[in-house]
This record gives C-alpha cells, structure tokens and sequence, in this order.
C-alpha cells in the first residue's frame, strides 16, 4: 500500500509537470493582460502537427522536432495575439476571449484537413527502459518534464526581477498608461509575452507527446483545460503557484484514478477548484506574483 501510494505520487508529478508548464504559458499571458487566451492549447496543437508532418516526411531527429513544434507554437500565437488580443488589448476582455475561441476551432480544422487520421503516432523522447529504484520505477520523461518545470519556473522570476524587460513588463501590468507615458512599448511588450509563452507552450506540447509517443486533435483542448485548472488551482497570474497547482493536479489526479477509478480523474480534480473557489473567492482575481 506504502509502494503504491509512492509510486501514484511519482507518476503524478510527472503528469504535474505537464500540466505546470501549461499553466506557466496561460499565467504570462493572464497576468499581464488579465485576458485568458482560449487557443494557447490549439496553437501548443499546431506545433506539434507541425513537428508531427516534419517526422513522417523527413524522418527527423526528436531534438528537431522541439525546434519544429515550439516554432510552430510560436507563429500561431503570434497569429492569435496579432488577431484577437492587439486590437482588444485596450476594449473588452471578452471580445478577445470569443475571438480566441474562434481561432481555437481554425486551428483545429487546419490540423485534421492537412493530417484528417485522428491519431498519429510520435516519436519517444528516449528509448531506454523505466529507472528502477528499488521496488519504484520512474521514466526518464517524467525527469526531464519536472527539471523543465523547475528550470522555466526560476528563468522567469529571475527575468521577471533581474532584467530590464522584467521591470517592463511589471510596469505594464501594474500600470500601463503610465508604462507608454514612461516610454514603455506597450504593444512590443505585449507580444513578447505572448511569444514567450508560446515557446514555453510549444516545450510543453513536445514534452507531452513524445512522452506519449502519440498526437490527437484532443490535445488543443486538452492542453487548454488542463492548463486552465492548474493555473486557476494555483491562483491567477502567480508563477509559483502555477507550478504548484499543475503538480498538485498532477498527484490529486493519479492518486483518484488509482482509488476511485478513471472516471472519477477529473471529477475529483474540478471538485477541488470548486472548493477553493467557495472557500477563497478571491482566489481567481487576485494576482500572487
């Protein structure tokens, strides 16, 4: 029982990582223009269709194909964040956030007229066996998805509070008027958060299909949702707390799907945040840093 309890726990901070790295992407943008961004998990998608047609036409090297799918992720954000968030940077968050809805569905029409299989296979990370520590076992992927986690977590605050673009940037967030009368670019600020994030999602989507050596259109949606629940879990626009909350569901969800069975995953999950949500209301409003 001990083992297994331990085991669950492994397996569900690898999945956690995931989903923290997801959640990093949505909290950047969330931050700074408190406007959440529906097709961050198409766009993720596309990247990795696009590392997937490069794969079954060229064959490439995996490390390649994280080149291809975090530009991939890159151009479609750019995409996103030219259509729907420039113009409404200053208007209405919904408007921006139907918007980025719509482009969630041309996005996926894109992919399944280009690929119409609905699955496709995608090459491993790496081809070595689980680690075996003493009676556990630990993949290799699920490593290398924590120490990323980790890694862009610390990268972001040391650039958010060591560098001149992060001073930028938390100027534009805490007053952007002042920030553009200041002599801030607003706008060039804007769209590198987006690129930022894009590239962080496009590492995520790669870490995520090659750990599961398989793409589908579901991840948009997937990659959206689960991103979603764990920034939310970890209290919007706070960092930190996105890490926390995408290993946090990562665990709650490996642990119910051992107890309760699969179909009880995400019941538990979304139970959680109606939880929190009634007993910190604040909790979705309030930015932690």
């Amino acid at each position: 029982m001990i083992l297994d309890l331990i085991q669950n726990s492994f397996d569900g901070l690898a999945m956690g990582a995931s989903y923290a790295l997801l959640a990093v992407g949505f909290t950047l943008v969330f931050g700074v223009l408190r406007r959440v961004n529906l097709s961050y998990g198409p766009a993720i998608m596309f990247g990795c269709y696009a590392a997937t047609w490069v794969s079954f036409s060229f064959h490439s090297n995996i490390f390649l194909l994280l080149g291809i799918a975090v530009l991939g992720s890159v151009l479609a954000g750019t995409y996103v964040e030219r259509l729907c968030f420039a113009p409404h940077h200053k208007g209405s968050a919904i408007a921006a956030m139907v918007a980025s809805f719509a482009l969630w569905m041309q996005f996926e029409e894109v992919v399944t007229l280009v690929m119409p299989k609905h699955l496709y296979d995608f090459p491993p990370m790496f081809d070595a066996e689980p680690l075996a520590i003493g009676p556990l076992s630990l993949r290799a992927e699920a490593l290398v998805m924590l120490a990323c986690a980790l890694a862009i977590c610390f990268a972001l605050h040391r650039m958010l509070y060591r560098s001149r673009f992060g001073l930028a940037l938390r100027a534009v967030t805490d007053a952007p008027v002042a920030a553009q009368l200041a002599g801030i670019n607003v706008p060039r600020v804007l769209l590198l958060v987006f690129l930022l994030a894009s590239a962080i999602g496009g590492l995520a989507g790669w870490l995520i299909v090659s750990t599961h050596t398989q793409v589908t259109p579901m991840l948009g949606m997937w990659s959206t949702l689960k991103g979603l629940l764990a920034m939310m879990i970890g209290g919007l626009g706070s960092l930190p707390g996105a890490v926390i909350g995408g290993l946090a569901l990562g665990v709650l969800e490996a642990h119910s799907q051992w107890f309760l069975g699969p179909q009880a995953r995400d019941l538990i999950a979304y139970l959680l945040l109606f939880v929190l949500l009634a007993w910190r209301p604040r909790w979705m409003t309030t930015s932690h840093g």
